[in-house]
């Protein structure tokens, strides 16, 4: 029994972290499988985050996730960078297995986080990597002084746009209406910038090139013609999917594919099994409410290991 954990929290992103810095406190002990490619969460991939609580000045997204990650350990916590790759719920005694092993708990918190969403275009795989991005801080710096096109409307894309402007000649933001679904302030922000242009009413259709990327043919969605527009770099923005497929077949999902938890608490429909983060929010996914819901789920795992 001295190899079962108290808690096991799967996902490293804010919901994950502020899970682990809660039980962490609470003297559980959690272990946190981070990931490996991914760990950190979507955070990971942006820029500045001027909304979270507590920094006026703004925070850039990795390093509000490293904060987070050293407040947890600081309690407690322990971190594993491997990637899960099953989940046996059944029982008092749950088994996440990885990359590298496996790790029994008698807590589950899912902080599983999203993936991004793809325009399931023709020629968006054969030229992912070869200028379609999902990732403008990774990617941005190597279309320096090249024209580039950003897909999507909500606050990620046009901080994304914002940032690409630092390097590309022109960036064209491409979104199917006629106004932003982003807040004000951003979409302020985004229009003020001399070389960014967007194409409204507009949806990337194909995607054309030799080796690498070279056009997009776009079709404007009010009168049906299509268009083509050169650039050498496309940066998709247009939201997640929640990280499910690991846990279809045992956790009960939405019609969206997202983690049912019994609202208002976290818990999932097996006993001992808590989500929390963007794997159950379809509505609001903001970073402070995956912290908030992160917060709920180790309140709800230690009332459960204190009534075992």
């Amino acid at each position: 029994m001295s190899d079962i954990n108290n808690i096991i929290i799967v996902g490293s992103g804010p919901a994950g972290w502020t899970s682990a810095i809660y039980t962490a406190c609470a003297g559980f002990n959690p272990l946190v499988i981070a990931g490996e490619l991914e760990a950190g969460g979507a955070l990971m991939n942006t820029t500045e985050v001027e909304n979270f609580p507590g920094f006026p000045e703004g925070i850039m997204g990795p390093e509000l996730m490293e904060k987070m990650q050293a407040q947890a350990e600081k309690f407690g916590a322990r971190v594993e960078y491997e990637e899960a790759t099953g989940l046996d719920l059944s029982g008092d005694i749950k088994t996440v297995t990885t990359s590298y092993g496996t790790y029994q708990a008698r807590a589950i918190i899912l902080a599983l986080g999203s993936a991004h969403r793809k325009l399931g275009v023709p020629g968006e795989e054969e030229f992912s990597g070869k200028g379609v991005s999902y990732c403008a801080t990774c990617d941005g710096f190597f279309f320096k002084d090249k024209e580039i096109a950003i897909v999507g409307g909500g606050d990620s894309a046009l901080t994304e746009a914002i940032f690409l402007a630092r390097f590309g000649s022109t960036v064209h933001i491409i979104h199917r209406r006629d106004s932003f679904r982003a807040s004000k302030v951003m979409s302020d922000r985004v229009q003020e910038v001399e070389n960014i242009k967007i194409h409204w009413n507009s949806t990337v259709e194909e995607l054309h090139g030799g080796e690498t990327l070279e056009k997009a043919v776009l079709k404007d969605t009010q009168t049906g013609e299509t268009r083509e527009l050169p650039v050498s770099g496309l940066f998709v923005a247009i939201g997640h999917d929640p990280r499910t497929s690991i846990v279809k077949d045992s956790i009960t999902l939405d019609d969206a594919g997202y983690i049912v938890v019994d609202e208002p608490s976290s818990r999932t429909n097996i006993p001992g099994v808590f989500s929390c983060g963007d794997v159950v929010d379809r509505t609001y996914r903001q970073a402070i409410t995956a912290a908030a819901a992160g917060c709920r789920a180790a309140l709800d795992a230690q009332n459960y290991l204190g009534e075992l």
